[in-house]
């Protein structure tokens, strides 16, 4: 599953998704919460593991009936089991706030109960050990997680009601009873009934399709044959159009809610070249019947790798209009990839997410270096590396168990991290043995359950090596190196000495690394590559070369996750900006020059931003001139804003107009006048609220109003408007809100009440404003109910506390709760502004008394100075006065 992070995120290295996905509830983990409250952190109850199985489930068949209008769920749920190990007298299942109706099984029933966690399920007579058995459980749900409706009740466009589920992590006891927990494997089938002319779509093939003539309702049922885990068990239901093709005889189609067909070919056209490769590459064939790709209106990630059904985010449709702005690319790669890792072998708990996770980025990584070339893989990982080691707060392992929600395992450590630890075994092993490492996995545990030690006792079996301090360093402790290196040239001797520190701070969970690091030497000869190893807190290297090196590349191939400290001399500097067959240290040397205000960089950068032949290279160089931020790097900017890639010209954008001038304004109305790609006229309006003109408020208002897919550029107006903070804005806001609601997508309305309110935050009457978002407080968009909310804090209106109580005495586990309680904090906390201003005022007033008094002072000593001629004058200078509100003077 891709999912959105706080940190810079892993859907922007894929595809730069704003998500605003509906909460996430942990109701059924509150036992274990208090149990954790009550031991010593380092207690067991911190530690999570795969539970225990007493039943080994052979089938699981779902029969369910959707209420579109109700929102709700009924049907039935039957398992056929065996116990495993002793006889079964209770079974227990998984199921969050279900109504059980009835049970029926091959054994005797004794009672059963359903709590608002467990479904229980009591035998009159123990079923023996190995005996299959069956149970049939009638129940229904209205779902707040699990299953989520799209209708026109809520919002959505008429004609494209649907529904789908959403199991990962532990979502799926919420609409129907089971074992909730990825140790378990079992083959599946889903009967979905719906209106005619709808579609059912789910895991496996379809098998049958009839009409009920009693109901007038159509049963439409899927058979998954391959065993797999429980939360990819996938219900899609509603009105969509498709796309559709074929990779050998499995068949391929991509869905769209009606109206955004035409997009859809867009992300879907690499998905038949992507399946040949990952079949070339991985070294087995795709394993289940077919692959389909569905885009639901306001998916809770960005895309969900279900078995055989891909479930996506409609964020990730985009038109031709963006050029290569925009793309799906990175999305459908990694959700590809894990019909691989994720759905035929599984991670046996969420510690050891990683295994899933890890692998679908680095393959949609080696997918770019295979479409775009070698360089893309590489710019693909060091974009990763940045953000994993810009961060301050690495101290958790990738192999982690003490956490309380299994979503807190969805973070950069599985995703970015894992996939950099399978780019570092890649280039240790070689990629013929790395190849044949991961087949011989995939085929050992298919169709079961891994963890990560069943990858390292594969590498060590199939590679002869130990990598037990390997996976000990980069995967059960935290961190990564930091490197401090230092180069001196010996030109007697004719010996380079390389010395390297690692700085990073040591603990229980952050080690001393032990790698391999190779060290180019660049000469007028050639390049000489030497390998040394890194074990040391620090240490002296002595390479002797037979003449001074041009440059020196430390880790040339990017094989190593580390952050490194090597200033280069200006020369070198130029050499590794220079050099065409080094994209990364190209990348370096602009880091470098990025942190230079002299001429001579920003030449350097300029000619890189105007003639590097790799895109990547010259947005970053953008992102220096921008960061060095003067004369010179705004003018080398201006005269580089023709660019053919998109890309950049969108990165040259942002980085012209990060200036504030006169000729950053003009340029963002030729922008505005010029440009037709929505991405760079969205940064162009953007720009544009640092401006306080009248032309500016013109064009902000007319974009509000402006059509563009996705409201684009409304949005991008809205933002310029709350960054303008400008009150004028408050009544057109408004309006538009109200009279285009039916247009705007769910988080253009989450950004256009937060606009709203943070704009009205100081006016004196804010009753119009304040039942306006109230109005919004009850939307059945879960994004815009709780956005409204939060607008409500952001307004400064403690009128709206009365409303604000009642979201905050629902359920604790609520979101609406949460954001409520937030809001209501707020606003008790807050002054009004008029008494900060109040209070800045009299502090003024009293600086200015002081000031004049002590002025006076000094010239009164100047007259007694100037009376006494020679005779010196000691004056006694008054109490010194302290000034209001703890200033000093």
């Amino acid at each position: 599953m891709l999912r959105t992070f706080r940190w810079p995120l892993l859907l922007g290295i894929f595809l730069g998704l704003d998500l605003a996905p509906d909460a996430i509830e942990v109701t059924e983990l509150q036992c274990l919460k208090s149990q954790a409250f009550l031991a010593p952190l380092d207690s067991s109850a911190h530690r999570k593991y795969a539970p225990d199985r007493q039943i080994d489930i052979l089938h699981l068949a779902i029969d369910v009936t959707p209420d579109f209008k109700h929102r709700t769920v009924s049907g039935k749920t039957t398992l056929q089991f065996k116990p495993i190990a002793k006889p079964l007298q209770e079974l227990r299942l998984d199921g969050v706030n279900l109504m059980v109706h009835s049970v029926d099984a091959s054994e005797k029933v004794q009672s059963f109960q359903a709590t608002d966690t467990t479904v229980i399920v009591t035998f009159e007579n123990p079923i023996a050990v190995g005996k299959e058995s069956r149970v049939t459980i009638v129940h229904s749900a209205e779902p707040r997680n699990g299953l989520y409706f799209r209708t026109p009740e809520m919002g959505y466009n008429e004609g494209e009601a649907h529904l789908f589920t959403q199991g990962e992590a532990i979502e799926a006891r919420h609409w129907y009873p089971c074992y909730d927990s990825p140790n378990e494997k079992f083959t599946s089938e889903i009967t979905c009934h719906v209106p005619e002319g709808m579609i059912v779509l789910s895991n496996g093939r379809q098998v049958s399709e009839q009409k009920d003539p009693a109901t007038g309702l159509i049963a439409v049922r899927w058979l998954q044959e391959k065993p797999h885990a429980n939360y990819l068990i996938s219900l899609v239901a509603g009105y969509f159009k498709k796309v559709e093709d074929k990779y050998k005889e499995i068949p391929l189609a991509f869905f769209t809610p009606p109206s955004q067909i035409n997009e859809a070919i867009n992300s879907f056209r690499d998905t038949k070249e992507m399946m040949g490769y990952f079949e070339e590459e991985i070294g087995v064939p795709y394993p289940w019947a077919k692959y389909y790709q569905v885009c639901v209106n306001d998916f809770v990630a960005g895309g969900m790798e279900n078995t055989s059904i891909t479930t996506l985010t409609d964020r990730t449709l985009f038109t031709a209009a963006t050029e290569n702005i925009e793309s799906s690319e990175g999305l459908v790669a990694h959700e590809l990839a894990h019909q691989w890792f994720g759905d035929l072998v599984t991670c046996k708990d969420w510690s050891h997410l990683w295994l899933n996770e890890g692998f679908a980025t680095f393959y949609a990584h080696l997918y770019a270096g295979r479409k775009h070339g070698r360089d893309q893989m590489l710019y693909g990982l060091y974009h990763d590396a940045k953000g994993i080691t810009d961060r301050t707060d690495d101290t958790k392992p990738i192999v982690y168990r003490k956490f309380d929600n299994p979503m807190e395992q969805f973070s950069y450590l599985a995703y970015p991290k894992g996939s950099w630890v399978l780019h570092m075994l890649r280039s240790q092993l070689g990629e013929a043995l790395y190849r044949r490492c991961i087949k011989t996995y995939l085929e050992r545990h298919q169709f079961d359950n891994v963890i990560t030690e069943d990858l390292n006792s594969i590498i060590g079996e199939l590679s002869g090596r130990s990598y037990d301090q390997f996976f000990d360093q980069w995967l059960y402790h935290a961190h990564h190196p930091e490197l401090e290196v230092h180069y001196s040239w010996d030109a007697k001797t004719k010996l380079a000495k390389i010395s390297v520190a690692q700085n990073q701070k040591l603990s229980e969970e952050v080690l001393l690394f032990n790698f391999p690091l190779t060290v180019r030497f660049k000469t007028k000869s050639g390049a000489l590559d030497r390998q040394i190893t890194i074990k040391e807190k620090s240490e002296d290297f002595y390479f002797s070369l037979p003449e001074v090196p041009q440059s020196i590349r430390i880790d040339p191939e990017l094989a190593v996750l580390m952050k490194i400290k090597f200033n280069l001399p200006d020369p070198m500097l130029a050499s590794q900006l220079a050099d065409k067959e080094d994209m990364v240290g190209r990348l370096l040397a602009i880091e470098q020059l990025a942190s230079k205000k002299d001429r001579a960089s920003v030449d350097q950068l300029k000619k890189a931003l105007k003639t590097d032949a790799f895109y990547a290279v010259r947005a970053e160089a953008a992102r220096a001139l921008r960061s060095i931020h003067t004369d010179e790097a705004f003018a080398a900017l201006a005269d580089a804003r023709q660019q053919e890639d998109a890309r950049v010209r969108q990165q040259v954008a942002m980085a012209l107009l990060g200036f504030y001038r006169d000729e950053a304004y003009d340029a963002a109305r030729q922008i505005m006048n010029q440009e037709k790609n929505p991405g760079i006229l969205s940064v162009g309006l953007r720009s544009l609220s640092a401006y306080g003109r009248t032309e500016v408020q013109e064009l902000l208002l007319k974009y509000l109003k402006s059509e563009s897919y996705r409201s684009e550029l409304a949005g991008a107006s809205i933002d310029a408007m709350r960054r303008h903070d400008n009150p004028a804005y408050i009544r057109p806001l408004q309006s538009s809100l109200k009279e285009r609601e039916a247009v705007f997508q769910s988080n253009g309305l989450v950004r256009g009440l937060d606009a709203l309110a943070y704009l009205a935050r100081y006016e004196e009457k804010k009753e119009g404003v304040r039942e306006f978002l109230i109005g919004f407080t009850n939307h059945k968009k879960k994004s815009v109910q709780l956005a409204a909310i939060n607008a409500l804090g952001t307004l400064a209106d403690p009128k709206a506390i009365p409303v604000l109580d009642t979201f905050a005495s629902a359920s604790k586990e609520s979101p609406e709760r949460t954001a409520a309680e937030r809001a209501i904090s707020a606003l008790r906390a807050a002054k009004k502004p008029a008494d900060d201003l109040k209070d800045l005022r009299d502090e003024v007033l009293d600086l200015k008394k002081i000031n004049r008094e002590m002025r006076k002072e000094i010239d009164d000593l100047k007259k007694k100075a100037e009376a006494g001629g020679q005779q010196s004058v000691k004056a006694e200078p008054k109490a010194k006065k302290k000034p209001p509100g703890g200033l000093k003077n």
